[in-house]
């Protein structure tokens, strides 16, 4: 879900500049994975560079046409209207979290990251009556909109799109989690010229300031 509105983007930019007419499914990581491995059939599957990986290795996955598309960091929100917590420092940040009375993250691998970091700060025990975990393909940012929580972490390609919510901020660089987002073409594509074709737009110059747009950065190759 987190590159959703920037393949939107970019795959509206392909097709305007002569490039095949191409169907999008936007679903959540873990049920886009789920499907590939039970075979259904898609050309092209973009997901956690590490979904993609594993996806190769149980030979779902070409692996020699993989290419990473973007860094995607993880950003904090609060319902609108509501008072910013100080995310400045790590230690603000464990305050913040402390202090809350429910909080989400993501089924994807920044909300296992994220669940990682609080077992490192010795207070995952202490916290987890207050997670409320946001089903898969269900944006954090809507639970806060709606007031189901108080805070949400998430991808900020997700979160800066969304209404009723205000973003805090992204995390600091010493304890942020960036994800990268790559794509590979189907052991069962049945149009690898194109599916390639369109690869390599993806990962070109091109795209870079959509990618900026949507709030992440250009992957290294």
């Amino acid at each position: 879900m987190a590159t959703r509105q920037l393949l939107n983007e970019l795959l509206a930019l392909y097709s305007a500049q002569g490039g095949d007419d191409l169907e999008l499914e936007s679903v959540g990581g873990v049920d886009a994975a789920k499907r590939v491995q039970a075979g259904e059939v898609f050309d092209i599957v973009v997901l956690a560079s590490e979904a993609i990986d594993q996806l190769v290795r149980s030979g779902h996955l070409d692996g020699q046409s993989k290419v990473n598309l973007a860094d995607s960091g993880v950003a904090v929100a609060v319902r609108a209207g509501a008072a910013k917590p100080d995310i400045s420092r790590s230690e603000a940040v464990r305050a913040t979290v402390l202090a809350a009375k429910s909080f989400s993250y993501s089924t994807g691998p920044s909300g296992v990251a994220l669940a990682k970091l609080f077992e490192s700060w010795g207070i995952a025990r202490q916290i987890r009556p207050r997670i409320v975990q946001a089903p898969p393909g269900v944006p954090v940012g809507r639970l806060v909109a709606q007031g189901e929580v108080e805070l949400g972490f998430q991808q900020l390609s997700e979160l800066i799109h969304l209404e009723g919510i205000t973003l805090v901020g992204t995390l600091p660089a010493d304890i942020q989690i960036t994800t990268t987002f790559s794509a590979a073409i189907s052991m069962a594509c049945a149009h690898r010229a194109y599916a390639s074709a369109l690869l390599a737009f993806l990962a070109s110059e091109q795209a870079v300031a959509a990618i900026r747009r949507q709030g992440m950065e250009p992957a290294t190759p």
